[in-house]
């Protein structure tokens, strides 16, 4: 069994995102695969993210996409769940401030939201569900990860992008915007949940 060459292995990676693009081809860096994106591709059509779960979505989207294009194709949803908000933002973190808003914006909406919740109950978590689609099986595999922590007072921290400069994690006792893209792949949800789904990906890419 051997892996593929890189011109002849393409991974599509369901998001228009180039950050996510840029943190995913990180954690696949040792992976002889060429990654693309739905703009490289020229894929205009918007999978509907219907689903009332991270899984749902993700599912949703890795075979969306990955039916269009037919090429073996990873996507992920991922979010912020905040106990104080009762899970909230959760599946709807990336549309929390509308379907526009910037980072900065929904940022600041779930600061003020918690404006008045002392520190303590302030605990939240980063989930992301990656699924991964086989064109040679019409079937979809899931992995996640998850990653600890509460809500900072105020964004800290030039690194990462989303919710990362609200996030303080207490494992390593900075925001995730605060430390290196290194470090941050060791210990974030998309970094677990890729590091679980880098195992299939590599079986899919062998003849």
């Amino acid at each position: 069994m051997r892996i593929i060459s890189n011109d002849a292995a393409k991974l599509l990676i369901g998001t228009r995102n180039e950050s996510k693009k840029k943190e995913i081809g990180e954690l696949l860096s040792e992976i002889p695969i060429q990654l693309v994106t739905l703009v490289d591709i020229g894929i205009d059509d918007e999978v509907e993210e219907d689903g009332q779960t991270f899984e749902e979505n993700a599912i949703l989207k890795a075979e969306g996409y990955g039916r269009l294009s037919g090429l073996l194709t990873l996507a992920d949803d991922s979010g912020i769940e905040v106990d104080a908000l009762g899970g909230r933002p959760g599946v709807f973190s990336a549309r929390y401030a509308g379907l526009n808003a910037t980072d900065e914006e929904r940022n600041k909406m779930l600061m003020s939201e918690l404006v008045n919740v002392p520190d303590n109950e302030r605990t939240a978590r980063f989930r992301c569900v990656v699924a991964l689609w086989s064109p040679k099986t019409g079937v979809s595999s899931t992995y996640e990860g998850r990653v600890e922590g509460f809500i900072a007072r105020r964004p800290q921290g030039n690194n990462g992008f989303g919710y990362d400069p609200i996030f303080f994690s207490e494992e390593i006792g900075k925001t995730l915007a605060q430390i290196p893209a290194t470090m941050k792949h060791r210990i974030s949800h998309r970094g677990k949940a890729m590091k679980k789904a880098k195992v299939k990906l590599v079986d899919s890419l062998k003849d």
